[in-house]
Order: C-alpha cells, then structure tokens, then sequence
C-alpha cells in the first residue's frame, strides 16, 4: 500500500490499541496516573468511562504494562456473563484448574478465587482485574462483583477491580439493586476527545511511531477538516486519517490536503454526515489554500 511511498514502517493509523502508539494527551495522560495511583494505594473500586472511540482498550492495555512486577493482572474482556460465568473468567485468569469445569458451581468458584488471592497476597503481589465494556455487563453480574470487593485481609484488599465502560454505565450504576456498588467506586474518570491542539501532536506522534521522518504530512486545512468531520475522536481520527493517506497515495502526493479528507470521509460511514461542508465551501479552502501557497505560508495541494 502506501508505506513505501510515505517513508513507514507499519500503518500508523491502525484501530488495533497498540501500546507503542499510546498518546499522552492531558485527558489520557491524567486518566493513567490517576489509574496508576489508585492501583498503588489499594483502592477496591475504580470507574473509567469514555465515549465509543476516545481510547478506553488502549488505556487498560497500557496500564496493565504500566504496573510492575509486584501486580498480578487479569483482563476480562467479555462483559455478556452470568455472575458465575464472571466468577469462572476470573478463576481462568488467576490460573486456576477449576475455572475448566463446564458446570461451575458459583459459591465453589468464588471461594476458590478467594484462596488463591490469598496465595497471591502472601507471595507479595497486588492482584488487578481490569473489565472492559461493563455498560453491557447484566445487573446480577454487577453485583456480583461486589462480593470481589468484600474480599480482603485486615490490611488492604485482596482484588482491586477496574471496570471500563460508555456513559450508559452511569445508568446501569444508578440501579437500586446495585447502590452498594456505586459507593464502593472510590476513583472515577471521564476519558473525553482530543483537544483541538492535540490533534496536530496526535497525527505526529502515531506517524514518527510508524517510522515518518519527513516534515508535515497533513496540511493545517487538512488538518482543520479533519478534527471537524471526527470531533477529535482518536478512532474516528485513526480511520479518516487511514484512508486520507489511501486517498494521497493513489494520486501519487507526498503529503493529505483537504480533498483527500473530505474523500475519506465521505467513504466513512460514522462521519459521513457530520459537519458537512458544500462543493462550494470545499472550492473556497482550496482557492484559499492556493492563496496562502502562493505567499509562502502554507502548503494545500
């Protein structure tokens, strides 16, 4: 494709949450520390929530690389479980032979997880599970993660658990039946977009990650366009961006203006009706970025 032609190693967009691309921007950066310090002090209950695309997975993955050798992490990726079926993932996880049994029996199941974080606890580590899209987790799956964090010694908490969700884990947690739960939430962070600053950062930093060392691949409409048709969500930026760069290469351009944005976006269902801009709106930041060419200030085709 266009590796070649634009100086990359690997594709610099992909969606997959790979950490070597993780960005520091002030809304990540502060959701990690806070994640880091919750972990370090022993916190039972910590809360993340994020709109669909503005880095939740990526953030899990790059704090469970983050902890150190003293963690022992679990990750439960699946949120569609029966509160036993829960209980089964974390005994899988914690590298237990009785989370194989294809009838698990809930109260066994838990009291197992309970002697082996006790194992756990005496050889030192910090046991983490980190769940991710908990907005679809069923409410008796919820609360049965309450009975995890009534697990604990006279010191600290045997499990600290951390639960990644979309705002619609806000209502799921105002349910009656679960109020305990929501009071045991003792750190909570909302991830946001990128800022309308970081987004130039952004495209830099994942394109220097893939091996660019070329000057400014994006032009500043290119640029402008781009964080309005994706309202500076990382993975909405990830697949415009993506197939921009399509759009260039198959021109034979060395760099993305406006028009290969717009091409993009146009191919990109989530935001092909965002923001629209007219043919004409379209000819004018052209003949405008003509302009602005021609004097030596900006370059757009």
């Amino acid at each position: 494709m266009y590796l070649q032609h634009f100086g990359l190693r690997e594709f610099p967009f992909s969606i997959t949450p790979d950490t070597s691309f993780f960005f520091s921007s002030d809304g990540s950066r502060e959701a990690l520390n806070t994640l880091l310090i919750a972990a370090r002090t022993g916190e039972g209950f910590i809360k993340i929530t994020g709109e669909v695309g503005t880095g939740k997975t990526l953030l899990c993955r790059k704090l469970m690389a983050s902890l150190g050798p003293d963690f022992y992490v679990a990750y439960i990726p699946n949120p569609y479980l029966e509160p036993a079926g829960l209980f089964m993932e974390l005994a899988i996880e914690l590298g237990l032979e009785a989370g194989q049994d294809e009838h698990p029996n809930q109260h066994k199941l838990l009291k197992s997880v309970s002697n082996r974080l006790m194992e756990l606890a005496a050889d030192g580590k910090r046991v983490v599970v980190c769940l991710d899209e908990v907005q679809a987790m069923p409410i008796e799956t919820l609360e049965a993660l309450r009975l995890l964090t009534n697990l604990e010694t006279e010191k600290r908490k045997l499990l600290q658990v951390i639960i990644f969700g979309q705002p619609e884990l806000e209502y799921k947690l105002n349910h009656p039946s679960i109020r305990q739960l929501k009071q045991r939430i003792t750190f909570d962070y909302h991830l946001g977009p990128l800022t309308r600053s970081e987004l130039d950062y952004y495209l830099h930093h994942r394109l220097v990650v893939a091996g660019f060392q070329g000057g400014r691949l994006f032009t500043p409409w290119a640029t402008w366009v781009l964080q309005r048709k994706t309202q500076r969500i990382p993975r909405l930026v990830n697949i415009v961006a993506h197939k921009a760069l399509l759009s260039a290469y198959g021109k034979g351009k060395r760099s993305v203006n406006v028009v290969d944005v717009l091409a993009a976006s146009n191919d990109t269902a989530a935001v092909r009706d965002r923001r629209a801009f007219s043919m004409g709106t379209v000819a004018l930041l052209v003949f405008l970025g003509g302009c602005l060419a021609a004097l030596g200030w900006v370059t757009l085709i």
